[in-house]
């Protein structure tokens, strides 16, 4: 009996160290050419997208090429012209040569490509292989011959569907991540534009990219943006979204603690200022970190128009913004509690209007502005077509028939209305959306205490902002706490020539100054020109 259980332990301690033994021999590339491609096939599934080309490359009838890639990523020509023609006809590979120094001869005299590299690794080849390299196996040699191969079809660069503008680039991001960060290269030209890039996604092995001007970030923003990123552990990252959710501050509120564009010019102005970029393969959006809360009010056109211009703008989006929280909930207050703040004629109107509505005013508005978000999402999902012509349509139908029935009052849509247009106004649609969530909250205070109400949640809302913080820094800043140098670029721009020093709380100490002194625009007087004709030296003086 004990033998039996002797023989039976010792069955289970060969089979475990047949499985380790095999596991540690499917780790690295074997030297059997045949046994590679086994591996290859085994590993993939036998797809037939992964393209294995056999070729005849030495008078050596027994060595043997084997190039593998996956069709759909790799660029055609490359691979075709600069790596099969290559080898099929270069002279240095029609002799007879060794095994051991073939990889070594198409590495140095044949391949006309970037990115050769050596690999022995089955993880590193395969992550090579998906990613559109095309290795090279060579039989007899236990190691790979990795040739960056990478193309494809790919979405051209196009007109930026978010972050609109009149004046401005025309050029967005796409779904390359190589492209994204050529296009940044193009705009910042300076070594000092550091990029260091990871892998994230134990199934996907997404490409993530951290941008920053090294001298002008702060190193402390940059350690923790890179501390998040590498404490990530998810299977896949399919939008930049995941990253945001997985790295930001807080998450328990409803405004946007990281901004995101897919404008190369935004994001060139963010990182001249000391922020970090965050690029992720398959997603036009590049994240911008950290972010303030007057940043999501401020358009890149700001900086392009006047100053007076930006300001007045800027200021605009700001009383919109404001509308579009409180509208619905001071009419539900003003209507339900405070009629003595409308003046008289008014709300002879307003009560005449409200005599036929069987709801109490809060319940009205709650009703007006659910129907209206359910508009505004069905004409998001709907086709480009239809979508705006539904909702237009929706919208009218469904006012003037609820208005008719008696559901509402006229006043009530026209409040609605004027709310759902403030809320599109707002440069980012980020901050719009916690405006539509916020919004809710304002008209049920309303309903229940009325103005009193609605100061209780406006305080609660500051108390919650002033809280927030964006990779360490805060959020409202520079308002809280109180930055006199930085509130030259908040509500309100001070002209370009004033632009002396970059933002303190999120520039490195060691580089504020961004232009140099007396870049104030002077008259052609004071410059010592002169205005008239005298002197000009034509020589047809009398």
């Amino acid at each position: 009996m004990v033998s039996f259980f002797k023989q039976k332990r010792q069955g289970k301690q060969e089979t475990k160290k047949e499985e380790e033994k095999r596991s540690k021999t499917t780790d690295y590339i074997e030297s059997s050419l045949s046994a590679n491609m086994e591996i290859v096939k085994q590993r993939t599934g036998n797809s037939p997208d992964i393209i294995i080309r056999t070729l005849k490359i030495s008078k050596n009838p027994e060595m043997k090429t084997t190039i593998v890639y996956v069709q759909g990523l790799i660029d055609n020509p490359s691979v075709t012209d600069f790596l099969i023609e290559s080898m099929m006809k270069n002279p240095h590979l029609s002799e007879k040569i060794l095994p051991q120094e073939a990889l070594e001869v198409i590495s140095e005299d044949v391949v006309s490509l970037g990115g050769v590299a050596n690999v022995n690794d089955w993880e590193k080849l395969f992550l090579a292989l998906l990613s559109g390299d095309s290795i090279i196996f060579v039989d007899g040699i236990g190691t790979a011959l990795v040739a960056s191969t990478k193309g494809g079809e790919r979405r051209s660069i196009q007109e930026p569907s978010t972050h609109l503008t009149v004046r401005g680039s025309r050029e967005g991001f796409t779904e390359s991540i190589e492209t994204n960060i050529s296009m940044l290269r193009r705009i910042i030209n300076t070594p000092d534009l550091w990029i260091e890039s990871m892998k994230i996604g134990t199934v996907t092995k997404t490409d993530v990219s951290i941008m920053y001007i090294n001298g002008i970030v702060k190193k402390g923003i940059v350690t923790e943006v890179k501390k998040r990123l590498k404490r990530i552990n998810i299977d896949s990252i399919l939008e930049s979204g995941y990253i945001e959710q997985l790295i930001e501050d807080q998450v328990m509120t409803p405004f946007p603690t990281m901004n995101h564009t897919e404008r190369p010019d935004m994001v060139a102005g963010n990182l001249l200022e000391g922020r970090v970029a965050i690029f992720v393969n398959g997603t036009p959006f590049v994240l911008v970190a950290p972010a303030l809360f007057v940043q999501f009010f401020q358009s890149v056109e700001d900086y392009y128009n006047r100053f007076d211009i930006a300001s007045a703008t800027r200021f605009l989006r700001i009383i919109v913004f404001i509308i579009s929280i409180v509208g619905p909930a001071l009419y539900v207050a003003a209507t339900t509690f405070h009629q003595e703040m409308i003046p008289t004629k008014l709300l002879v109107i307003v009560a005449a209007q409200r005599e036929t509505v069987p709801l109490p005013a809060v319940i009205e508005a709650l009703l007006m502005e659910i129907t209206f978000e359910i508009l505004r999402e069905a004409s998001l999902r709907m086709p480009k077509a239809v979508g705006g012509t539904m909702s237009i349509v929706g919208a009218l139908v469904i006012g003037q028939a609820a208005v008719q029935a008696g559901i509402v009052s006229p006043a009530m849509v026209i409040i609605v209305s004027i709310t759902a247009i403030a809320s599109f106004a707002t440069p980012s649609y980020s901050i719009a959306i916690s405006a539509r969530l916020v919004r809710f909250a304002f008209i049920i205070c309303a309903g229940v205490l009325g103005l009193y109400g609605m100061i209780l949640a406006f305080i609660i809302l500051i108390v919650h902002l002033c809280s927030l913080r964006s990779f360490g820094v805060p959020y409202m800043s520079p308002l809280a706490p109180l930055n006199p140098q930085g509130l030259g670029d908040t509500f309100f721009r001070r002209p370009m020539w004033a632009f002396k020093e970059r933002p303190k709380l999120i520039s490195s100490k060691g580089n504020l100054k961004r232009e140099g002194d007396n870049q104030r625009p002077l008259p052609p007087e004071s410059r010592g020109m002169k205005t008239s004709d005298e002197g000009s030296g034509d020589g047809n003086e009398s």
